[in-house]
């Protein structure tokens, strides 16, 4: 497993009773301001790992460096003479402004984190209020009966900021599990670690299953810890990730179901023991898997799609109704595995 994993028996989430479950403590620790600094230190080259709105020693070491470049107090504190110095990424505070496309500022990363905690991806929290970002907004607009003009005003602040802390995962879509067995470590920080999916322990060689209908958008190996690696698009902005594999059984372009054996379990890249990395991501962001999947793996198939699945990905109130490749495989091939 991804080191410092361990094995968390009992996890069982039941599909009918997600919604019932506490919000995890990790996402209540996070915050729109830590997000903002986040993705502003990110552009500045001193940041690398996932923008998540949750303070931590990267977050802080990012901040203090930075602050030593920029020849003020490093204390690890974004204060005012901090977010100065960090330019138009470091102002305004949201609220000052009416935000539309194409502006940039601290203000419209801390919209992108409201976005993303609301399960309305703008594609990253990178502070540019880019096509990503206005698909997100409007989406959310008509959400809560606000008219969908991709423009952030006052009511659409409030709205954000009123429901910040609930999760809505999209209801339409599930997935599979890749392989059967009890669930190792989870989504989220993980001793002081980030990790952006979740583990599935199982013996070498175990064969590794489509979490459902896509086309193979990647299929090799990651030099940022992935190791053998199949990513797989699906419809509606969703892909999956399946890491460490010891042999990869599938090729770019094909199109695969669920059930379709992808590979088999090992434990390349930066791996302790062999097992299934998983990941869920839509328009290329981490999020958590645990909403989304299934309490089983796919039938035992690998070709002809099953008839009246809608489970294995299904239709949404808008967005695309086809795969579309997350990420050029170039840059596939080059992310890093957050926290393993």
């Amino acid at each position: 497993m991804c080191p410092s994993g361990r094995i968390r028996w009992g996890v069982a989430v039941m599909v009918g009773a997600v919604f019932l479950l506490p919000v995890p403590e990790q996402v209540l620790a996070a915050s729109p301001k830590v997000a903002a600094l986040q993705a502003a230190l990110k552009v500045k080259g001193l940041y690398t790992a996932e923008v998540d709105g949750v303070p931590g020693p990267m977050t802080r070491s990012a901040t203090v460096r930075f602050q030593r470049r920029a020849h003020l107090t490093a204390d690890g504190v974004a204060g005012p003479r901090t977010r100065r110095a960090l330019g138009r990424r470091g102002r305004p505070l949201l609220g000052a402004r009416i935000l539309a496309s194409p502006q940039v500022g601290w203000d419209v990363a801390s919209v992108q984190f409201f976005l993303w905690r609301r399960g309305f991806s703008p594609g990253a929290i990178d502070g540019a209020f880019g096509f990503g970002t206005i698909r997100a907004v409007v989406a959310f607009q008509r959400s809560v009966g606000i008219a969908g003009d991709g423009v952030v005003g006052p009511q659409t602040i409030r709205a954000l900021k009123r429901s910040h802390t609930e999760i809505h995962p999209d209801t339409t879509v599930r997935f599979y599990r890749p392989v059967s067995g009890p669930m190792g470590d989870g989504f989220g920080h993980i001793d002081g670690r980030r990790h952006t999916g979740v583990d599935f322990p199982a013996p070498s060689g175990t064969p590794i299953r489509a979490a459902g209908r896509g086309v193979v958008v990647f299929a090799g190996w990651n030099t940022g810890g992935y190791g053998k690696l199949v990513v797989i698009a699906h419809r509606l902005g969703f892909a999956t990730w399946y890491a460490h594999m010891s042999r990869i059984s599938v090729s770019t372009g094909r199109a695969v179901t669920g059930g379709t054996i992808l590979g088999r379990v090992g434990a390349t890249g930066h791996a302790t023991g062999p097992h299934v990395h998983f990941e869920v991501r839509r328009f290329e962001v981490p999020i958590d898997p645990m909403p989304y999947l299934l309490a089983s793996t796919a039938a035992r198939i690998s070709t002809a799609a099953p008839v009246g699945r809608a489970l294995e990905c299904g239709h949404g109130s808008g967005g695309q109704d086809h795969p579309v490749a997350p990420r050029g495989p170039r840059r596939i091939a080059r992310a890093r595995l957050a926290g393993c």
